[in-house]
């Protein structure tokens, strides 16, 4: 357990060094300082609300996993809402406080988190069937992904689906009842995107990528040219030329060809290593918790980092197409360092608890009354 906590810790510590140097790498020739200073602020906040979830019993949000959701759920209908909610780019998906914007549906990542888990702690035993194991939380996730989907954030809500898909499985829900309810929300995603002009382009310029490189696929393509700049060792820190207009967001969502611009393959492997042995970590550190809630709950925080991170790779190298999905503790962005922190502080409480209880039981989940995790 130690040496996973280590390494999980390390590997955090790698990525925000290496997301502060390459966002005032890819901004300085634009706002300077600007990006880099108000990204160190809130990843002070967010330091903050690691260790203080860390120091803090994880088992204590079971009780107020009903009322976390609720607040979430409540931030996602204020955020609609046009006294209220800021809109950019024809999504209305922040508060503004003067300066500094706050996005709910980050929020809403780990309160969705902590909700199934504590549902699925308390129903464990009746996971397989359809009611317990789909209907309930469908009904939880749905109302959640609902309310980002008409923000609109696309992105976030095939995340959360994903993520919560993942979560389900592994709690013992019966993969064959997860068929129809996949296929319909596909459904009603593909007709969402036909019916929207601004979507289906950005699909059909994933696919025909050359065609569109100079309209609506101009953004991935230039994110192409950067990776392919960089060769294996890149161009040097701070000597990338993408960054200088070519790639638009090449701060948030396209960080990730900057760094392969400047730092190269090596890096950009690296990075990826990085992510890889983060959710190896965190997925061991949830195996070895003491209980069920912290198996559920330190699984759904490593599905939220490893797809959120997945999904970033895969649209900035054409994998995937555009969503506007940030990566991990890279891209800037206050709420989703402030969010992605706080998560790794959640992990970090249950490793610690885990630890306390190996010293009492050699049992992996310490409390008597809990033998068995439900399989897969």
């Amino acid at each position: 357990m130690k040496v996973a906590t280590t390494l999980f810790v390390f590997c955090v510590a790698a990525l925000v060094t290496l997301g502060m140097v390459m966002l005032y790498s890819s901004s300085m020739t634009q706002v300077g300082p600007r990006y880099l200073i108000m990204q160190s602020v809130w990843c002070v906040l967010g330091f903050g609300a690691c260790f203080a979830m860390a120091a803090l019993d994880y088992r204590h949000l079971k009780r107020a996993s009903w009322v976390i959701l609720g607040l979430a759920l409540v931030m996602l209908a204020l955020v609609l809402l046009p006294q209220l909610g800021t809109k950019v780019n024809g999504a209305r998906r922040w508060f503004a406080f003067g300066p500094v914007r706050f996005q709910p549906s980050e929020f809403a990542k780990l309160a969705l988190i902590i909700a199934l888990a504590a549902y699925i702690d308390h129903y464990q035993r009746q996971m397989r069937s359809l009611r317990r194991g789909l209907l309930i939380p469908g009904a939880m996730i749905g109302a959640v992904v609902t309310l980002v989907f008409v923000e609109p954030d696309r992105g976030t809500s095939i995340l959360l689906c994903a993520m919560s898909g993942m979560l389900l499985v592994v709690a013992g829900v019966r993969v064959k009842i997860l068929i129809g309810p996949v296929l319909v929300a596909l459904a009603g995603l593909a007709w969402s995107i036909w019916h929207d002009p601004v979507r289906l382009k950005r699909i059909f310029s994933w696919i025909y990528l050359e065609e569109n490189k100079e309209g609506v696929g101009y953004q991935a393509w230039q994110a192409m040219l950067a990776l392919g700049q960089g060769g294996w060792s890149g161009l040097g820190l701070g000597n990338g030329r993408q960054k200088l207009g070519f790639v638009p967001e090449h701060h948030t969502d396209f960080i990730f060809s900057i760094i392969g611009e400047e730092l190269g393959l090596i890096a950009t492997l690296g990075v990826v290593l990085l992510f890889i042995t983060l959710v190896v970590c965190g997925l061991y550190i949830a195996w070895h918790s003491r209980d069920p809630f912290g198996f559920y709950l330190g699984c759904g925080v490593t599905f939220l980092i490893g797809l959120q991170a997945f999904i970033n790779i895969g649209v900035v190298t054409s994998a995937l197409p555009n969503k506007g999905i940030s990566l991990p503790f890279i891209s800037y962005g206050g709420s989703s360092l402030l969010t992605m922190l706080t998560a790794v502080g959640l992990l970090l409480s249950v490793a610690r608890r885990a630890v306390v209880a190996a010293a009492r039981s050699k049992n992996p989940f310490g409390d008597k009354e809990v033998s068995t995790i439900p399989a897969t």
